[in-house]
């Protein structure tokens, strides 16, 4: 076993709930009064710790406006939560990695209440040893999260693997000292995660887990 250790990212890797995030900063940018960030900006925050998002898909937000606008994007991605679901095969391939005898984790910008509350909704906390979020430490791509989950599983970088869509989670494991796998069904364009370090770039969950049976 390569990779006795497999980390996931949720948001737009294991949760199909990109358009959700992206719908719900639109509305607080338009709540407070501040330009509407593109499709494009708004995508690229995904995976970013809440605060640090915002400042950097809002330029011109003011720091007085922070909790405000942190406030209405809270209240608009809880009123579209219910349509987040997994992206097909999910609940296959981490039942198949799982019985292969792999550790699973998720290293997520997700606060810990949201990543508690999408775990008991999805139903996927049996499947994960241990997670780390973004408001219990460092955001993303700054390693504490992947360092953290080694001080759990006992397991070091070079038995790991970190899976995500986004530039922060390839980012991320190599400022861990880790390999990474993009998924490109997510948040990011192929076109960002093609400039990072990765062992492959995915193009759907039938192919991770087909991957992850022949080099994981």
């Amino acid at each position: 076993m390569k990779f006795p250790l497999i980390i996931f990212d949720w948001d737009g890797t294991l949760a199909d709930s990109t358009a959700v995030i992206k719908r719900a900063l639109q509305r607080s940018a338009e709540d407070c009064g501040y330009p509407v960030p593109t499709d494009e900006q708004a995508a690229f925050i995904i995976g970013m710790a809440l605060k640090p998002a915002m400042q950097h898909a809002i330029p011109t937000l003011r720091d007085e406006d922070l909790p405000k606008i942190v406030d209405r994007y809270r209240h608009h991605f809880l009123a579209g939560e219910n349509e987040i679901v997994l992206f097909d095969g999910i609940i296959d391939m981490l039942t198949a990695l799982h019985a292969r005898g792999h550790m699973l984790a998720v290293a997520t910008g997700k606060s810990r209440r949201g990543l508690d509350r999408a775990f008991d909704t999805l139903g996927l906390r049996e499947y994960f040893v241990t997670s780390r979020c973004a408001d219990e430490g460092f955001s993303k791509p700054h390693p504490g999260m992947l360092h953290a989950i080694y001080d759990v599983t006992g397991h070091d970088p070079t038995q790991s693997v970190m899976i995500g869509d986004t530039t922060h989670d390839l980012q991320l494991a190599k400022n861990a000292g880790c390999d990474a796998i993009g998924v490109t069904y997510g948040a990011h364009h192929p076109s960002l995660l093609e400039g990072e370090p990765s062992l492959a770039l995915i193009d759907s969950v039938s192919e991770l887990q087909a991957f992850l049976k022949d080099n994981g």
